[in-house]
């Protein structure tokens, strides 16, 4: 039982750190793969806060605060970079937050991490029940947000610009503004999910964001479908239950230790024979306009 809801709470995080990205990829077109990243900033934020004594509550909404704050640094300078460049730029930005969180040992101890970050409590409640209330309510909150975004003025301009930027730029739409004020509310839930893994697992080193985080995410995105609100939703209960049953392969002793470069090369592999074969994802966007 309690196996099943690590699992339920491990999907209910990726839900909301893949729907932040969707936001950003699927609505806007921006290929950011620098938002673990901002799932770093928010883990690190609230831990860091949470350890030096302040409540939990102020933890989540400072991992917001901060992740939107960077986000929009980061948008000033890359948003001046179109296409492939813009991706590449991302990508350099994540490795950059990765190295400061290691290097920077006066604040984030660097290599060793950081231990002991408070679980999530209700009333003087604790434990994994208890956990995946908050993270339910709080992943369902964040998506009735997203939701209202896109259906309204601001998210048909998204795709608007996603589509063709010149007729949005001939409607009179300032796209940097556009893109910069989604980059800022992407981070912000990117953030409020890493403040979330942070406190369900109760330590966090800089290695926990490396590449790998960023093609499981991108892998949630693509496989579920972007521009659609359930796409990352089935593709993150997809990819954690797959990565998890993994774990349970029949392997050797001595190759026990291989099982993540397994996973990491598997859903490689799924990435690209999706953008091949399938580049829509299970949910295309395209289906549910025809439906409609």
């Amino acid at each position: 039982m309690e196996y099943i809801l690590h699992i339920t709470i491990i999907c209910l995080i990726y839900i909301l750190f893949a729907s932040s990205l969707n936001l950003e990829l699927g609505y806007a077109g921006l290929y950011n793969f620098g938002h673990v990243g901002f799932f770093a900033i928010g883990a690190y934020s609230s831990a860091l806060i949470t350890v030096g004594g302040y409540p939990i509550w102020f933890g989540l909404v400072a991992s917001m605060v901060v992740a939107a704050f960077v986000g929009l640094l980061f948008a000033w300078p890359v948003l001046r970079l179109t296409g492939d460049y813009f991706g590449v730029a991302s990508l350099a930005f994540a490795e950059m937050i990765r190295l400061v969180l290691l290097n920077e040992r006066w604040l984030t101890r660097g290599p060793m991490g950081i231990p002991g970050i408070p679980r999530i409590e209700l009333m003087g409640l604790a434990g994994n029940s208890v956990t995946l209330l908050i993270v339910f309510l709080l992943t369902l909150f964040s998506l009735l947000c997203i939701r209202v975004i896109l259906l309204s003025p601001f998210g048909r301009t998204l795709k608007l610009i996603r589509e063709d930027e010149h007729v949005a730029r001939a409607f009179g739409k300032n796209v940097v503004s556009f893109k910069t004020r989604t980059i800022a509310v992407g981070s912000a839930f990117g953030g409020l999910a890493g403040a979330l893994w942070a406190h369900y697992i109760g330590y966090i080193s800089p290695n926990d964001f490396s590449l790998q985080l960023t093609v499981l995410v991108v892998l949630c995105v693509v496989l579920g479908g972007r521009g659609t609100l359930a796409g990352p939703v089935i593709g993150s209960i997809i990819v954690v239950t797959v990565g998890e049953g993994l774990r349970f392969l029949p392997l050797p002793a001595t190759m026990t230790a291989g099982v993540a470069h397994v996973q990491s090369m598997l859903f490689g592999l799924v990435l690209v024979v999706l953008m091949l074969r399938r580049p829509q994802g299970i949910i295309a966007e395209t289906d549910l306009i025809q439906e409609t």
